[in-house]
Order: structure tokens, then sequence, then C-alpha cells
């Protein structure tokens, strides 16, 4: 069986799958608007593996089994990202039902002050993620909550997701605790604390200039009137059981994480306590998503429970705005990006053993003669691999290992490699629809990849941040001989 295709295929063939994938997707936009992960992006996909597997077998004599077996593998690599983002739907329904999310936007809509609510979410986020080392969790849990603050408030979905989102990323980048940083790190051999403080000199200016946009933008802000926000707080009093007792659920939650118990078991825990809590504090909602005529009873408060789980659920609050903020999805809300992402993976493995992925990442390598060249074929190289891989740690894994040979050979640290290659694969990951944090994300906040990634200031600017860095030759060490 052969591993290596028998021909190396040209850039112009290897950018062939890439055109088409772009081509069909912005049609599939076009069509479906924000729906697209209903069903048109991952046919989209699929064709595009399709035109790539197609090449691999005719042109460049690539046997079948092996394009298989890569895909296989790839989809295999994605399987616990797959589990967590289920369990997250049901961590999603059981925080809202129990009372978790609405006790946090109770209090959070009388204490963050309109004007401040932008910037305030971006830097919560931020401490959050540092502390878990985390961008999912934190934007599947305080996200969550914070975002039902801002739409009370009258803030656009897409500013409130930018500053979920510039925040989590921030924390998930530096955080010691956070997987792709220490995947950063040793696949470029750079030492943990020494990849972190390196980094701090193009982070802190992208989060300072983050955070400067979003004061501006909150002071500039219309905020909802002072009765609709009044509304909002009764009508979450008269539907829930508001109490600071529920907090100990997070608090809980963020204490595992820091203790670096895995995620899944991390995630797990915390759906099924908050569910337990919900059947002594909110009974009366698990009684009314059951559907059940009869009185309450412990067999009705349990189907509530497992609709909450794995199902939608609808509560009437009585207020129509407030209904859309606590219904919840659960675990069936997330597998049109469970869909998206198999076929996500399946192109990525295709591109993979047709040998189109290395030509088009080897391509970079030409442009490398000064320093700022160099930084910038690594960013567009992570970027590119993003949108084609279609997983930032697979993106890691390739960038790290394709440039660390040539770093050596200019006689650079491997420490500019790896905050190169956090710069631009880590922060852009989620602003790629197709992309598994892209699709997650989108899926978490439910809002589409499109409408939040221009407000995404921070995921932006970092790759920006460090190829001006480059130009400006500040603290860039050399190779001891």
């Amino acid at each position: 069986m052969k591993k290596q295709p028998a021909k190396s295929p040209s850039l112009f063939v290897s950018l062939i799958p890439v055109v088409v994938l772009v081509g069909l997707l912005f049609g599939t936009i076009s069509l479906f608007g924000g729906n697209t992960l209903s069903g048109g992006s991952q046919i989209t996909l699929l064709i595009a593996a399709a035109v790539c597997c197609a090449i691999a077998i005719l042109h460049c004599k690539t046997a079948w089994d092996a394009i298989e077996k890569t895909i296989i593998n790839s989809i295999a690599g994605v399987a616990p990202a797959i589990l967590i983002l289920l369990i997250i739907g049901a961590l999603a329904g059981s925080w809202m039902i129990s009372g978790i999310v609405p006790t946090l936007i109770y209090y959070g809509i009388q204490i963050i002050h309109p004007d401040f609510y932008l910037v305030s979410t971006c830097i919560i986020c931020a401490v959050v993620s540092v502390m878990t080392g985390t961008s999912w969790t934190t934007i599947a849990t305080i996200g969550i909550a914070l975002l039902g603050i801002g739409q009370a408030q009258g803030f656009p979905p897409g500013w409130i997701a930018g500053a979920i989102i510039s925040g989590a990323y921030f924390g998930d980048k530096i955080s010691p605790l956070s997987d792709t940083t220490v995947l950063a790190s040793s696949t470029t051999g750079t030492p943990l604390f020494t990849h972190i403080r390196y980094m701090m000199i193009t982070t802190v200016p992208s989060m300072l200039i983050t955070l400067v946009i979003f004061t501006v933008a909150g002071f500039v802000h219309t905020p909802a009137a002072t009765g609709d926000v009044a509304v909002y707080v009764d009508k979450l009093e008269e539907t829930f059981t508001i109490s600071l007792w529920l907090l100990l659920v997070p608090a809980v939650t963020i204490f595992m994480i820091i203790k670096k118990v895995p995620a899944i078991i991390t995630l797990f825990l915390s759906a099924m306590v908050a569910g337990v809590v919900a059947l002594f504090v909110q009974p009366h909602l698990l009684h009314e998503i059951a559907g059940a005529a009869s009185p309450e009873s412990l067999a009705s408060k349990c189907k509530g429970l497992l609709v909450t789980f794995y199902g939608s659920t609808h509560i009437d609050a009585g207020n129509a705005a407030l209904n859309d903020l606590i219904s919840t999805n659960g675990m069936a809300g997330m597998l049109n990006t469970v869909w998206v992402i198999i076929c996500a993976m399946a192109f990525s493995g295709a591109m993979t053993a047709s040998g189109m992925l290395q030509v088009i990442t080897t391509s970079f390598m030409r442009l490398m003669k000064r320093t700022v060249s160099m930084v910038t074929s690594t960013v567009c190289s992570g970027i590119i691999l993003n949108l084609i891989a279609a997983d930032q740690y697979i993106a890691i894994i390739l960038t790290g290992s394709m440039f660390k040979d040539i770093y050596r050979e200019k006689g650079f640290e491997s420490r500019l490699l790896s905050r190169t290659t956090e710069d631009a694969v880590t922060v852009t990951s989620p602003l790629v629809p197709w992309n598994t944090c892209g699709m997650t994300q989108s899926s978490i906040l439910g809002i589409s990849t499109f409408v939040y990634l221009p407000y995404c200031f921070f995921n932006l600017i970092s790759p920006l941040m460090s190829i001006l860095i480059a130009a400006l030759g500040y603290k860039i060490y050399r190779r001891k001989p």
C-alpha cells in the first residue's frame, strides 16, 4: 500500500480543491445565509474532498486505501473534540434550566453598566480563560451568561460575541494550562514559560488595542431602556428560583479545571451536578419541559431533565426576547456542528494524503529571505492551514514542524516560531466557519461566524501585530553559536 503519492502535485494542481471549496462556500452562503451549517456547508466540503480525491487518484496516482486511511485518522483525531462538543450541549441546557445562567444574568444586568459592558465582558472572559486554560469552556459557561446580559442591554450579537471570543482566546493563548499553548511550545521545542513570556510582546499590545476599541464602542452604544432591563429582571425572578448558592456549580467547575481534571470529565460532572440542582431548585420548569398534563411527579421531572440534556427546551417567561434567550437545544443542537466537523476532516485528510497540503505550505518557504518575510510566510501558512486542515491542533503541529528547521538554519531561536504559530493559528481558528473552533463557538453562542468575525478585534490584530513586531526587529533573538 502506497503511503506517499507516486507523483507530487504542482502548486497549481494543489490549489484546485481549495479554489473549489472557497467558490462553493461563497455560493452556499449566498443561498443559505447564516443557515449554512444545516447542510449546505457539509455538502460543499464533501464535494471539495471528492475533487481532491479524484485529482489524487487520477493525476497523482495515489492509492485509494491511503486516502481512506488518512481520512479515517483525521476524523479519529477530532473524536475527543466531538465528544466535548456534545457534552457542552448538555451543559448549556442544564446550566440554563437549573437557574445558574439566569442567576448570572440577573445579577450581571444590575452590576455591569452598559457603558462598560463590552470591555468588562472581554476582561472577564480573559481572566476566566487564563485561569482555566480553555476558550471553549469559558465561552460555553461564563460566555453564555454574558451573552444574555448583553442582549438585555441592547447590544448587537456580533459585538457581544466579538468581546467574548476576544477575551477567551487571549487567555487560551497565554495560559500555561492551555493545550494549544503547550502544543505550540512542545512542537517547536521551546520551554513553556519562555514561550509565554515571549508571546507577551505581541499579545499585550493586541489586547490593549482591543480593550480601547470595546471601551469606545461601549460609550457610543445606546443602551436599552431602563424599563426593558427591569422587565428582564422581573421576568427572570418570576420564572426561575434565583439564588447566589447556584453559583457554587460554576465555582466548582473552575476549580476542577484549575486542578487539570480532564475537560471531558469536568464538563460532564458539571452538567450532571447542574441537572441534580435543577431537580431540587427548578422542578416546576422540568415539569413544564416534560409537557406532563398530570400533577408534578418524579417521573415527570426526570423526563424534563433528560430533555434538557439532549433536546430543545422552550420556557414561557412572558417576554418574547427573554423566551429566546433562555431556550436551549441541548446535545441535539450540536449535531449540525458534529456533521460539518466530520466533513471538514474528510477534506483535510484528502488534502494530506494527496500531498497537496504539503505543497501549498512549502511554497511559502521560498519567500523567506528576511525576518519579516519569514514571519509573514509563517503567519500566512498558519492561517491557510486553519482554512484547509479545519482544525487548530493540526495547523499548529504542521506549522511548527515545517518551519522548525528553517528557523534553526537561519539562526533564530525557536521562541520566534512558537510565538508566530500561536499568533497565526490559535487566534484565527474561531474565525473560520468550517474550522472546529469556528463551528463550535458559532454553535455555542448561536451566532454565525460571519456575524461576529468583524468584531473579534484581538483575533484579527494578533497576526498583524506579529508581523509588525518582526518588521520593527524588536527583541528578535538569534541562537548562540
